[in-house]
């Protein structure tokens, strides 16, 4: 044990000794005029190589910073110009959807138009078809009316037709008379044995049936002033013989030449 205590103590005393003498060569040197001046010339060499290398790095870093901020310059205007670009690719498009929009409109404003303007026209047209429907049921019905009426009117002529065609026998035996048909529903009565020194003159009339069953004198040969009369008198009372006696009368009664 003594001996490595011994050993300790004599290792910090020789420690002890080199630190007193390198204090004393420090005190050698701060005392010495040389010494000085090398010292503030070695601090000032350190000191303007140390302000060179900030100055250098700080230039470094300045050109790194300017580098830097002219990327991100470039960085930046290349962003806005893909932006604008972006901005007006979409600004074109949405021009370009509101012009498609618009035509759009206007065309579905135009077919609109259309449409309400056919669907008028065809509101029109039913509503003429309509009015048409019933012209045709209203015709339909006069014509049928008139057909019965024409049915009947022919009934009743072709009854009048056949007692004249069985007078026509009586009076052409006894009152030398002639019964024609001419031109459709007209017949011409033709008297003789009227004048006595002419048994052979013919005297006569043409007797129109009109299609509403009545009768009308066309004309007389020779002319009786009393045609409108005996015309009358017929549709009064409808007796032919009596009207053909009326008519031989009035031709007897006329003079004779």
């Amino acid at each position: 044990m003594r001996t490595i205590f011994s050993g300790l103590a004599g290792a910090d005393f020789r420690k002890q000794e080199k630190k007193i003498k390198v204090l004393k060569v420090i005190m050698a040197c701060i005392t010495d005029p040389d010494t000085g001046n090398w010292f503030s010339t070695t601090m000032e060499e350190i000191r303007n190589k140390l302000l060179i290398q900030a100055t250098s790095e700080m230039i470094e870093t300045g050109i790194d910073l300017c580098q830097s901020h002219k990327q991100f310059l470039k960085s930046v205007r290349d962003t806005c110009s893909k932006k604008k670009k972006d901005d007006e690719v979409l600004f074109e498009r949405v021009h370009s959807y509101t012009k498609y929009l618009e035509e759009k409109n206007a065309l579905v404003t135009e077919r609109s138009l259309s449409v309400s303007q056919r669907m008028s026209e065809i509101e029109r047209k039913e509503s003429e078809k309509g009015c048409l429907m019933q012209k045709m049921d209203a015709l339909r019905e006069t014509q049928a009316k008139r057909k019965e009426l024409i049915v009947s009117q022919n009934k009743a002529n072709k009854d009048r037709l056949k007692y004249l065609n069985k007078a026509k026998l009586v009076f052409q035996e006894r009152l030398g008379l002639e019964i024609r048909k001419v031109h459709g529903d007209k017949l011409q009565f033709i008297f003789r044995n009227i004048n006595p020194s002419d048994p052979g003159c013919t005297y006569t009339f043409i007797l129109r049936i009109r299609e509403d069953g009545s009768y009308q004198i066309e004309s007389t040969d020779p002319l009786l002033a009393c045609v409108s009369a005996l015309e009358q008198r017929l549709q009064e009372t409808n007796n032919l013989p009596a009207f053909l006696a009326n008519v031989r009368k009035e031709f007897a009664a006329l003079p004779k030449t």
